[in-house]
């Protein structure tokens, strides 16, 4: 957006009249008259507020923006009725990408509508992990309207699928009292239902015991918890929606997932659901990544070597005896670009990707070295803890500068408007690629039968 768009107002009455040219709003409603306007400036003014500005002003542009959304025809919802879909087998032969955004929300939002508009795709998920909230300083209210005003700037209409990801208990908590663990997860989800994240992966594999004699027993911890946060998801969800969740059985970074584990998990949270309500819809497993992928001395990232074979086997056994769409692959962006085609041909239904985007960002040219360096240097006086013996400095920031986004978000939004159009142009060019190799295209019309 135009500098001169980025104006944060001190009153909810300026902002309104700021964007009056294009919409009315009377507390409840937003009367969009002019969309021409809504899409060329007052969307761009709404966003900068509902992130920068504080108290009423940040609540009034948040609304405007929810219910503009709506009005437009771009508004959040629920994956579900595909994924049933997928699990029946009426539809599939592609992969969903769900795209975690650390950086730019807003512009990169929008740099993954024009590639999804350019490959007629429906299929695609915007998410952030419960970590990332923490260290981007996105709260998951901010995010889904950083995603709806992108939808609104770029003319989509369509379901926006909002992703809350690895909403993960914490091993070390849970063991010290787990109650507060799994209360502190719970007020996560109500925060994230109320944002309308109708998408949510519940990952209680942290929770996974190995030294039980057996695989059911290993697993119990896991899918006892994730059949409480799936209840307690049901009776929270909006009435028109059936929030899709996911569910986990191998920690990212740990050993390969087995079918046994996946039998053992779903056979015990099929157990406790019994029917009183619906289950998961998809399976994260194991495969061979880890999260961020491995930095190097030199701070280059080592290859992963993922294991195709368990995705296909555990994918195919997850549709057909337990209807759900199929394995999740976490832990993707960096992996080499041969491999991608195999997510689709191999039956995965979704891959998570991250880091990938966010190395972009950084290595961009179109990102001030003055800038970088600011963050890096942030990161070696305020992480210094976090570096590892042995480990060297380029190994230092590629792990820890993803902590960078946070301190300095607003100092990125205020880039140039050459600068972040530099840097949207290669992400999106990125997304387009992804999109063609998952084979994420032309599923509009299947995103239209199936969700509405």
């Amino acid at each position: 957006m135009s500098a001169d768009l980025k104006k944060v107002f001190t009153s909810a009455e300026d902002l309104i009249s700021s964007v009056s040219a294009s919409l009315t709003f009377d507390g409840s409603k937003v009367t969009v008259t002019d969309k021409d306007e809504l899409r060329n400036s007052a969307i761009d003014i709404l966003i900068y507020n509902a992130v920068f500005a504080e108290g009423e002003t940040q609540k009034t542009a948040r609304k405007i923006i929810r219910l503009a959304g709506r009005e437009v025809g771009a508004k959040p919802d629920s994956i579900q009725y595909l994924y049933e879909a997928m699990g029946m087998e009426q539809t599939g032969g592609y992969t969903v990408p769900a795209i975690n955004i650390r950086a730019l929300t807003y512009d990169t939002a929008r740099a993954i509508i024009r590639a999804a508009q350019k490959n007629n795709s429906g299929t695609f998920i915007f998410e952030i992990a419960k970590s990332e909230i923490g260290y981007t300083f996105q709260r998951p209210d901010e995010y889904a309207v950083c995603i709806i005003a992108a939808a609104i700037k770029e003319g989509y209409v369509g379901p926006l699928f909002i992703q809350g990801d690895h909403f993960q208990v914490n091993a070390k908590n849970f063991a010290i009292d787990p109650d507060k663990e799994l209360e502190s997860l719970k007020a996560l989800i109500k925060e994230g239902i109320e944002a309308e994240f109708y998408n949510i992966d519940i990952d209680a594999s942290t929770l996974v015991d190995l030294s039980r004699p057996t695989v059911t027993e290993q697993q119990a911890p896991n899918f006892e918890v994730t059949a409480e946060m799936s209840q307690y998801i049901r009776e929270l969800e909006p009435e028109d929606v059936t929030v899709s969740i996911g569910g986990e059985i191998g920690e990212v970074g740990k050993e390969n997932s087995t079918e046994q584990e996946l039998r053992a998990f779903m056979d015990g949270l099929e157990a406790l659901i019994g029917g009183k309500f619906i289950g998961i819809s998809k399976i994260s497993i194991q495969t061979g990544t880890s999260h961020g992928g491995v930095p190097l001395p030199d701070g280059t990232v080592a290859d992963a070597n993922v294991d195709f074979d368990t995705i296909e086997k555990l994918s195919k056994v997850s549709r057909e005896f337990y209807g759900l769409s199929g394995a999740v692959q976490h832990g993707a962006s960096t992996l080499p670009d041969e491999a991608f085609h195999l997510f689709a041909e191999k039956g995965a239904s979704e891959v998570h990707l991250a880091t990938g985007f966010q190395n972009m960002v950084y290595d961009s040219k179109f990102l001030p070295e003055d800038l970088k360096n600011q963050i890096y240097d942030h990161l070696r006086e305020n992480m210094a803890e976090e570096k590892k013996d042995g480990e060297t400095d380029e190994q230092f920031i590629y792990k820890t500068r993803k902590k960078g986004f946070g301190p300095f978000k607003k100092q990125m939004w205020d880039l140039p408007e050459e600068n972040i159009k530099g840097i949207s142009k290669e992400l999106e060019d990125r997304f387009d690629y992804l999109f063609k190799k998952l084979k994420a295209v032309n599923t509009s019309e299947d995103v239209k039968k199936f969700v509405g």
